[in-house]
């Protein structure tokens, strides 16, 4: 069991995945992940962007957020926070709600960790440019100990995930395919 180990699953909603096209392989690995870590008793984390009814936490000068505002503010929150269904939470799954790009950004997510003793962070999601990149670099900061599943990670832009997970993230991360995970 490892106890100090958190596997994020992040933005993995069907609104955020419905700009990566075809997203069956992301969805296939993300879900094996969840398997296993629930097999070896790691704790599994959904991590979600979500606003309250009119999101009034988005400030109109903010560049990712700001120019779909009335999207963002449509009356059915839970619809654009719905997690895919091929990853459903179980039971004992945290779920969080984060209100802006970094899993701890305008979360409890930091809160929880500390609370549960979480010291590696596991981290999965869509995109990498956007949630997992945010995530590792507060995560590394806040002196976490960091992996990132590369093919548990998605992003439209196959060159800049290529660029991030080869260059960028190895400087604050370990980063490993999921098979690599599960067999070390």
């Amino acid at each position: 069991m490892q106890k100090n180990t958190a596997l994020l699953i992040m933005d993995m909603q069907v609104a955020v995945l419905a700009g990566l096209g075809n997203a069956q392989e992301l969805l296939r690995n993300a879900a094996a992940a969840i398997t296993y870590a629930r097999s070896v008793g790691i704790q599994v984390i959904f991590v979600k962007v979500g606003f309250r009814p009119g999101a009034p936490e988005i400030h109109p000068a903010n560049k990712m957020f700001g120019g779909n505002k009335d999207r963002y503010a449509a009356p059915n929150m839970e619809e654009l926070m719905s997690i895919h269904s091929e990853l459903e939470p179980a039971a004992n799954d945290i779920v969080i709600v984060k209100r802006r790009i970094s899993a701890f950004s305008g979360s409890d997510l930091e809160i929880v960790l500390r609370s549960q003793h979480i010291e590696h962070l596991i981290l999965a999601g869509m995109a990498a440019s956007g949630v997992v990149l945010s995530t590792l670099r507060e995560a590394a900061d806040k002196d976490f100990l960091i992996t990132v599943l590369s093919d548990c990670c998605g992003d439209r832009d196959a060159e800049v995930q290529k660029v991030l997970t080869e260059k960028i993230f190895p400087m604050q991360a370990d980063v490993v395919t999921l098979s690599e995970w599960k067999n070390e």
